[in-house]
C-alpha cells in the first residue's frame, strides 16, 4: 500500500525565533527525496517538525501509512513513530553505554515491530556485517562510520514505512559518506521505504535521490523534479556545488 508524506505551508521555530516559513514538500510512495541546503537553513527543524519534536505554528503534515491518512501536527513523537515513521537524527544519538545488539533491540519498541524483530535483526546484520562482528561492543566505542551504520539499522528495527534521515554524512570521511549513501539506497529498496533525507553534501545526495528541494533561510527556494534538474540548475551549481 502507498506510504507518502505531504508537508503543506509549515511555519515553525523556537520561541520567538521563526526558522521555517511556508515550507511545502512531498515524498511520494517509494521515493527518495533530498532536502538540500547548507547548515542553519532549517533542514533539521523541518525533520523535527515532522517527528513531533518541534510543533509547527501553522500548516499541515500528513502521512499516508499503508493507505491510511494521518495528520501529524499535534501528535507526540511516540505516536508518530508508532504510525510507522522512522527517524535517524543528526549526530546519530545512540546509547553509548549499551552494546550494538542492545541499541538495535531498543529500536524495535513499537508494537508492530516486535512481531518481526528477528527478521529485521537478521536483515540489519546481513546489510551491515560490521555490526554483526561488533554485536557485543559498546556503541560509544565505535568509529563514526560504524555508529552511523548502527543508527540506520536501529531506525530500520522499528519496521518503518517512511524513513527520515538527517545529515547522514556529518562527521564522516568522504569514502564513508559514499558507502553510507549507498546503504541508504539499499535499505530503501530492500524494504520499499519512502525516504526524506536532509543533506548538505549535494553531490552524494543527488546520486541516490529521485528528486529534491533546496531550502534557503527557512523557505523552499527550488524544487527539482529530478536529480538532473537539481544538478543542472544554475543557481544551485553556483552557490551550492561550487561551479
Amino acid at each position: 500500500m502507498a506510504n507518502s508524506l505531504t508537508i503543506a505551508g509549515i511555519d515553525a521555530g523556537y520561541g520567538a525565533v521563526r526558522v521555517l516559513e511556508g515550507v511545502s514538500l512531498a515524498v511520494g510512495a517509494g521515493e527518495t527525496v533530498a532536502l538540500l541546503g547548507t547548515n542553519g537553513n532549517g533542514k533539521s527543524t523541518l525533520m523535527k517538525s515532522v517527528m513531533g519534536m518541534v510543533r509547527p505554528s501553522k500548516g499541515s503534515i500528513k502521512a499516508t501509512i499503508d493507505g491510511n491518512d494521518h495528520e501529524l501536527v499535534g501528535r507526540s513523537t511516540e505516536e508518530i513513530v508508532d504510525l510507522g515513521i522512522g527517524f535517524v537524527p543528526e549526530g546519530r544519538r545512540l546509547f553509548p553505554k549499551l552494546t550494538v545488539t542492545e541499541n538495535l533491540l531498543l529500536g524495535a519498541f513499537r508494537p508492530k515491530a516486535r512481531s518481526v524483530i528477528n527478521r529485521n535483526l537478521d536483515f540489519c546484520l546481513e546489510t551491515f556485517p560490521r555490526l554483526k562482528e561488533r554485536a557485543s561492543q559498546l556503541a560509544g566505542s565505535m568509529s563514526g562510520g560504524e555508529q552511523q551504520m548502527l543508527a540506520l539499522a536501529r531506525a530500520l528495527m522499528s519496521a518503518p514505512r517512511i524513513l527520515l534521515i538527517d545529515e547522514p554524512s556529518v562527521g564522516l570521511a568522504p569514502l564513508l559518506v559514499s558507502r553510507t549513501i549507498d546503504k541508504i539506497k539499499e535499505l530503501k529498496e530492500g524494504y520499499n521505504l519512502s525516504v526524506l533525507m536532509a543533506e548538505q553534501n549535494f553531490t552524494q545526495a543527488i546520486r541516490i535521490a529521485d528528486r529534491g528541494y533546496v531550502i534557503v533561510h527557512g523557505k523552499i527556494a527550488f524544487e527539482g523534479e529530478s536529480a538532473d534538474a537539481l544538478n543542472n540548475n544554475e543557481l544551485i551549481r553556483e552557490f551550492y556545488l561550487g561551479a
